[in-house]
């Protein structure tokens, strides 16, 4: 609730407003039926001058009523929209603090439902509260004493009433509470398997997995139904059996008091006749009254119970610490490009056995490094550590001589940049995803950029260049062009230290060529790590890292290697061998 109370902060004012007009809509809600008995009693009475003076005063108080009813739902519905919006934007903000170990935590699609379902869960909670968290204990209060004091000998009627409706309730309610749970676990899943098939609808449609999809979904959309139909079931029960008993207290009244008449109907009693029998309307709609505010009461907790699900699934990512943490006492500064591990391990969380063992090796600033190894050696997992994508488990990782943890994150920004494998682009134009590389790139930066990624000559055959549009996970590009666009976006910022984790795979041969060379020839002062899996294309580097199984087990040149790395000498000619096949 820390959470909630701090968002709502914000909007202390339209808070008070929308519960001072609950207020006067409750108060007003309760003097009517007894403007209403009054009415009924000059009526009977024949007394015209009351009739109209209690006319006016009626209508007067239901206008009032409303107009309040109004100004707290306008009241209500901005302190809710502006607390779910804020409360969206705070965890946004909060996920991008987060390193790759906390959203694989989390997963992506359990972040989205997040965002999604379960702030608007909280903002019916607020909304709700603000209309009727006030005025349920004045409506329930005040329509117990009032009907206690419009018909007193019925008073066993009111508390009979007030008993059944409780029981109905909580037995409901001791239902609908790990129903909610449910739901929200299954509305995850269903996130999930739809993203997780639509990002990979060319796979699914490749191998002919639709029916296999289908049921998957299916499965699981049947599990969401049937908690949803559950809910539904206690519902259609609830709201019938409230009529019931509604409408029993209703017959009860009525008889009793027609009884009471009926024993007792001397000229004499008259007056006090006249009373009891313009009361019964008043005392009927005490009790309709008291019944819903019972009602409301336990519908606000039974939402509220879903509500505040939603609302811990969003203090878990409030108050998740990020596992990166930057000093942010550090200077920013501007560092050479040597990289230096020293007795570096890693595992990651989940894990039990090191990925990286005890890794030791320097890249001096403006040289090329190749990592090459095997499938699982540990190659991205190595370069994912010198952009503090990951802090290691034991050693240190120092840049341009200092340890890594310690420097400031716009320093570790602009000194280091990395161009992943799987090339991932933002809907809006390539020059936005190029100004993620640097923020106030211009025209002749794109150019430079573009002409070493070898990207510049699709992008200039484009009618609008770098204005063109960008699909969503750019869908409208090839591999390869998603490929140059990536490494584009990665030396645009002119990085100390540029990371290729096996960003040229889709590229081929001649344009991998060529932007090795081009590396080579407009970043000379850049220290290229490049990820690898053909030896290939690494062979030229001033130095290699070979990796087995998580261990570096050789470093040096291409001929240092051939001759004295078993590992390196067994992956180059298993490779020769098959280019010899081709």
């Amino acid at each position: 609730m820390n959470t909630l109370f701090k968002q709502m902060k914000n909007y202390k004012f339209m808070t008070f407003l929308s519960i001072v007009f609950v207020a006067i809509m409750a108060i007003a809600s309760l003097w009517q039926p007894k403007l209403l008995q009054e009415v009924l009693t000059a009526i009977m009475e024949d007394n015209l001058d009351a009739i109209n003076t209690l006319g006016v005063w009626l209508i007067g108080v239901a206008v009032v009523g409303l107009i309040a009813g109004i100004a707290n739902t306008i009241a209500s519905a901005k302190v809710a929209q502006g607390v779910g919006a804020d409360l969206r934007e705070a965890a946004f903000r909060k996920i991008q603090t987060f390193s790759f170990s906390n959203i694989e935590r989390f997963s992506s699609g359990n972040l989205v439902v997040r965002l999604t379902n379960d702030i608007t869960q909280v903002q019916n909670l607020v909304m709700m509260t603000l209309q009727s968290l006030t005025r349920i204990p004045i409506i329930f209060i005040g329509a117990f004493v009032m009907a206690m004091f419009t018909l007193p000998q019925l008073w066993w009627i009111i508390i009979l009433l007030i008993v059944l409706v409780a029981i109905v309730l909580m037995v409901a309610f001791s239902f609908m509470g790990r129903y909610f749970g449910k739901l929200q676990h299954y509305l995850d899943k269903v996130n999930t398997i739809a993203k997780e098939n639509f990002a990979g609808i060319r796979v699914v449609k490749s191998f002919v997995q639709e029916d296999n999809e289908l049921k998957r979904f299916t499965k699981t959309s049947d599990k969401l139904n049937e908690y949803t139909i559950k809910v539904g079931y206690i519902f259609s029960i609830i709201i019938p059996s409230f009529m019931m008993i509604g409408n029993l207290a209703v017959v009860g009244a009525i008889y009793f008091v027609g009884s009471g008449i009926l024993d007792n109907v001397t000229m004499a009693d008259m007056p006090n006749i006249i009373t009891t029998i313009a009361a019964i309307p008043s005392f009927i709609s005490y009790l309709m009254q008291i019944m819903m505010a019972i009602i409301i009461g336990g519908m606000l907790v039974s939402f509220s119970s879903r509500a505040f699900i939603s609302l811990g699934r969003l203090n878990e990512i409030m108050h998740t610490n990020p596992d990166i943490v930057y000093d942010p006492n550090a200077p920013e500064e501007t560092l050479p490009g040597t990289v230096e591990f020293r007795n570096v391990s890693f595992k990651y969380n989940d894990d039990e056995e090191l990925m990286l063992k005890n890794i030791s090796f320097t890249a001096n600033s403006g040289e090329m490094v190749g990592v090459v190894g095997a499938t699982g050696a540990g190659k991205s997992t190595l370069v994912q550590l010198i952009p503090r994508l990951y802090d290691p488990t034991d050693g240190e990782i120092l840049i341009g001589g200092k340890d890594l943890r310690t420097l400031n994150k716009n320093t570790v920004q602009n000194t280091i940049a990395i161009v992943l494998q799987k090339a991932i682009l933002f809907s809006g134009t390539i020059a936005d995803n190029l100004r993620h590389g640097k923020k106030q790139a211009n025209l002749e930066d794109m150019n430079r950029a573009s002409g070493i990624a070898q990207a510049k000559e699709f992008i200039e055959k484009l009618d609008t260049q770098y204005e063109s549009h960008v699909q969503e996970r750019g869908n409208n590009f090839s591999g390869g062009q998603k490929q140059r666009i990536s490494i584009t976006r990665g030396v645009i910022g002119d990085p100390r230290i540029l990371i290729l984790d096996d960003s040229t795979s889709a590229l081929d041969a001649r344009s991998e060529k060529l932007v090795k060379e081009a590396l080579n020839h407009e970043l000379t002062d850049t220290t290229t790590i490049i990820v690898a899996q053909k030896i290939s294309s690494v062979v030229h580097a001033d130095k290699i890292l070979v990796l087995d199984n998580g261990e570096l087990v050789g470093v040096g040149t291409h001929k240092e290697l051939i001759q004295n790395s078993d590992v390196y000498r067994e992956i180059y000619e298993t490779q020769k061998g098959k280019e010899v096949v081709a």
